[in-house]
């Protein structure tokens, strides 16, 4: 007899053993997801490293991340079909048929809270946030996508698709190689997320809990403004509101962040290399996703695709400032 499937799997290690009712919420190589009543397992990247995650979750469970960080029910991580897994409760995500009530603040306090942090004090060794590694995952995954050749009138196989495959991996260029997964990031820095978008909070209890942060498989220390920079990156570009970005950053300096400047001052000059990563970041996976899909770019992918364009014009960052 075949093994179950590896959500029905997760599901049975979630109970022990036993088979139950679950409900697929993401199936994809880096991270299926399956909910079991007020659980929720997970089992992340086979190729994810099983000691960082193990100090990931620790760190999750620790007394100095209450109410930061989504605690796990278990500690400790297990295997199923060769992955690693993990146990959380259930929190309620944001609607996302409901943006105005998206919890741009809420998610801007738990930032500072987590980015003020004292690492000396959480399990270790605390391993490096991985943000500029999904950036290379998602140039390698560009670099992998096979348009059409322009003229054959098959999915993306356009100039301006091509195009944009050049306007990515020139912004790209245009990067430290630590950005970029290169080489060594700066030394020292914050407790970060690594991952950060709305996606990442949840409301726990579901009905009437505040506001946590999930998703550990990313986090670790590493300079603070990577955690600001994917809305920042969606304000450059036109898809953020001023009246939301300026929700997210005052609530940000409010709480004691420390990468973005003081209240008042211009948040730019500390944002904007991490601005311009998560930009290459979003436009390399659209580009490859529509490409993969046989489809043109959609508008909101477009915009990202036209910061990069300007990203080239802009000087290069060499020599980045060291992390606040």
């Amino acid at each position: 007899m075949s093994p179950p499937a590896l959500p029905a799997a997760l599901a049975a290690w979630a109970a022990d053993g036993r088979p139950q009712e679950y409900a697929v919420l993401a199936d994809r190589h880096d991270g299926t997801v399956v909910c079991c009543g007020e659980a929720v397992a997970k089992a992340h990247a086979e190729d994810a490293d099983r000691d960082a995650l193990a100090v990931r979750m620790r760190i999750a469970g620790h007394p100095a991340l209450a109410g930061v960080l989504l605690p796990p029910l278990r500690t400790g991580t297990g295997s199923v079909h060769g992955r690693p897994v993990s146990l959380w409760p259930y929190g309620a995500p944001v609607d996302p048929e409901r943006p105005g009530d998206a919890p741009w603040e809420e998610a801007g306090r738990l930032l500072a809270a987590l980015h003020r942090t004292p690492s000396d004090e959480l399990p270790g060794p605390v391993p490096p946030m991985r943000g500029p590694a999904k950036l290379a995952r998602a140039l390698d995954r560009l670099a992998r996508a096979e348009l059409p050749e322009p003229g054959t009138g098959a999915g993306t196989g356009t100039g301006t698709e091509h195009g944009a495959v050049r306007a990515v991996r020139a912004a790209a260029r245009s990067l430290p190689a630590w950005a970029r997964g290169e080489a060594a990031p700066p030394a020292g820095g914050a407790l970060c997320h690594g991952d950060l978008h709305l996606g990442q909070l949840v409301r726990y209890p579901a009905r009437e809990g505040a506001w946590l942060l999930i998703d550990v498989d990313d986090l670790g220390l590493g300079t603070p403004a990577w955690d600001l920079a994917r809305p920042a990156a969606w304000y450059a570009a036109g898809l953020l509101d001023t009246g939301t970005w300026l929700r997210f950053l005052d609530a940000y300096r409010a709480a004691g962040g420390p990468a973005a400047g003081p209240p008042g001052s211009d948040p730019w000059p500390e944002l904007d290399l991490a601005a311009r990563a998560l930009t290459v970041q979003t436009a390399a996976l659209a580009v490859a996703k529509a490409a993969e899909s046989g489809r043109r770019l959609d508008e909101g992918e477009r915009l990202m695709v036209d910061a990069c364009t300007r990203i080239v014009a802009l000087p290069p960052d060499l020599e980045p400032e060291p992390p606040s």
